[in-house]
């Protein structure tokens, strides 16, 4: 686990492989029962820790103005993750589904206690972060994120991703 600040609070995010019980988690969390609640996402859609932290400065942005897309905090990490602008898609893109064994758990303002919780409630292995990179599925996020090979020829895919993140809501 790594806790990273952004813009006064704090974001513990965690990297599951080998998960096992990603459809109860989906189940727990789809009926609003998940204790604490989280942030899932689909890790393989994840080449690098940095477009996730401009995701959650989206959303700490849009909470402060009150002007949250989504339900949840942290629904609203997935959905500001995810390039498209619908709501549904972007859960189900972006987010675990259940059969997802690779998984990215963020959490805001998290207590120690709670980020045990939180690993207690997923049955895999944890991974560090640096793993991201070399597990990310890049021609799925090429195409989710319609990212051309001439694009990558100037940029990486971390900074593509980046780039639709911020931008998505002027275009």
């Amino acid at each position: 686990m790594k806790v990273f600040e952004i813009d006064g609070s704090l974001l513990s995010l965690a990297l599951f492989t080998e998960v096992m019980n990603s459809n109860e988690l989906l189940d727990a969390m789809q009926s609003g029962t998940l204790e604490p609640e989280v942030a899932f996402l689909n890790a393989s859609l994840i080449p690098d820790v940095f477009p996730v932290l401009v995701a959650a400065h989206k959303t700490l942005l849009a909470k402060s103005r009150e002007t949250l897309t989504t339900r949840t905090l942290h629904s609203e990490l997935v959905y500001n993750y995810s390039g498209s602008k619908h709501i549904s898609e972007s859960l189900k893109r972006c987010g675990i589904s259940k059969d997802s064994t690779y998984v990215l758990v963020a959490r805001f303002d998290a207590s120690l206690d709670e980020m045990k919780s939180i690993e207690k409630l997923i049955n895999g292995k944890e991974v560090d972060l640096e793993e991201l990179e070399g597990r990310a599925n890049q021609a799925q996020i090429q195409k989710h994120y319609k990212i051309s090979g001439l694009e990558l020829g100037i940029s990486s895919l971390a900074n593509a991703i980046t780039c639709r993140i911020a931008a998505r809501d002027a275009l």
